[in-house]
């Protein structure tokens, strides 16, 4: 049985796609892909707030827990590192917790540290974020972060 290899060789028999019908896919794919990546880039801001605020949640308690030991919560020169290591400036704490209130100091989701003042501008101390930026102020992903203020999403 010998195949006929006019059959096989000849141009109006090879099949194939266009040029014209693989840009069609290729534009289709794109907007698919634009549609679908924007909503999780969307998710992927919302998400670093989240974990932003369930550090401040985190620091929080164990800010108190401290205060329940020593009466006061840290100076703002004593900072948050007063959480992880003794301080050595006053007031020196008497009933500091041995190892620490936390094992290491969270960074916020941007990679800066989380500030700490007190007295805070609504309560006895703040925990707060600069955001994206790392600088005071900005919108959206830049947006300042406070341990009081209510998580709210972008939808």
């Amino acid at each position: 049985m010998k195949k006929n290899s006019f059959y096989f060789n000849h141009p109006s028999s090879i099949k194939g796609f266009s040029f014209i019908e693989i840009m069609v896919v290729i534009i289709i794919i794109g907007v698919m892909a634009l549609a679908v990546g924007g909503k999780f880039l969307g998710k992927a801001d919302e998400a670093r707030v989240k974990q932003a605020y369930a550090d401040f949640s985190t620091i929080q308690s164990q800010l108190k827990l401290y205060r329940l030991d020593n009466y006061r919560y840290p100076t703002t020169e004593q900072g948050l590192r007063a959480l992880i290591e003794k301080p050595s400036i006053d007031p020196i704490p008497r009933q500091w917790q041995t190892g620490g209130y936390l094992e290491s100091l969270p960074i916020d989701p941007w990679g800066n540290p989380y500030l700490y003042r007190t007295p805070g501008e609504k309560g006895e101390f703040d925990i707060y974020s600069y955001g994206a930026d790392g600088v005071a102020g900005g919108v959206e992903q830049d947006k300042d972060l406070y341990h009081w203020q209510r998580f709210e999403t972008t939808e």
